[in-house]
């Protein structure tokens, strides 16, 4: 038969070793936390120099740097039609800016281009207000992005008006929805394959726009250079850009008719 002084020895070792466990768990998630900065932070892909002197250097663009986002307005201050636009995993927001001016320039759209949390749209909580209300005189969002950026924006859908996906798919079933939804793909691309977008149409509602660019890869969908495991472009940044802003700017326009 135990002692109580027994049966208290075993009570304050087996509280040493609830401790001990709970304090390493707690250690094991701090490192895990820090090696996620820490990797969130290595290899981001930067913003090529020159489109992105073109986009500042152009006058029918007003640039916003904001701590939440890049908002590129028409110069005039005249846009009724926006677009959130959610980078791919460890792409710096800049490399966007360039291929999206044209809906800017050209159709007097307003561009708001996210800076996710840890370079990584998953990680990042903030609801689709939080950047259109960078714009408050914007009446009509589109939410988009780029690869898995896209699929963040396939989340955010329901607060939007319509979703644009550019190289990118949902894995949210948006099949019983009537939301206007534009698809961009790239012949070349070797992560978004036109197979793997394909295989996610059904996600969709059944009267989405599909536009497949012949010759663009993965990375044809910004300006951050070379992507590892992509395909190889044969479309050149102009037409590249041409396509993307005149397939935009034929869906933003059709929206509310």
């Amino acid at each position: 038969m135990s002692t109580p002084g027994t049966r208290r020895g075993r009570g304050r070792r087996g509280r040493r070793v609830l401790w001990w466990v709970l304090g390493s768990l707690a250690g094991l998630l701090v490192v895990a936390g820090v090696g996620v900065v820490i990797w969130s932070q290595v290899g981001v892909m930067a913003a090529e120099p020159e489109p992105l002197d073109a986009v500042r250097a152009d006058e029918r663009i007003t640039v916003t740097d904001d701590s939440a986002a890049i908002v590129l307005s028409p110069a005039d201050g005249d846009s009724d039609t926006g677009l959130v636009f959610i980078p791919g995993a460890k792409v710096d927001p800049w490399a966007y800016a360039a291929l999206l001016a044209g809906a800017v320039a050209e159709d007097d759209r307003t561009v708001v281009i996210t800076k996710p949390w840890l370079n990584l749209a998953f990680f990042d909580p903030r609801g689709l207000d939080t950047f259109t209300d960078l714009a408050p005189g914007v009446d009509t969002w589109i939410v988009g992005g780029h690869s898995l950026g896209g699929v963040r924006a396939c989340q955010l859908a329901a607060d939007a008006d319509a979703l644009a996906l550019f190289a990118s798919y949902c894995a949210t079933d948006l099949s019983d929805t009537d939301l206007p939804v534009l698809s961009l793909a790239g012949t070349e691309d070797g992560l978004s394959t036109p197979q793997k977008i394909a295989d996610a149409r059904g996600l969709l509602p059944a009267d989405a726009e599909l536009v497949e660019i012949d010759g663009a890869s993965h990375a044809s969908f910004g300006d951050y250079g070379p992507q590892a495991g992509d395909g190889e472009p044969t479309i050149g940044d102009g037409d590249m850009r041409a396509r993307v802003a005149a397939a935009l700017g034929g869906f933003a326009g059709s929206l509310g008719r």
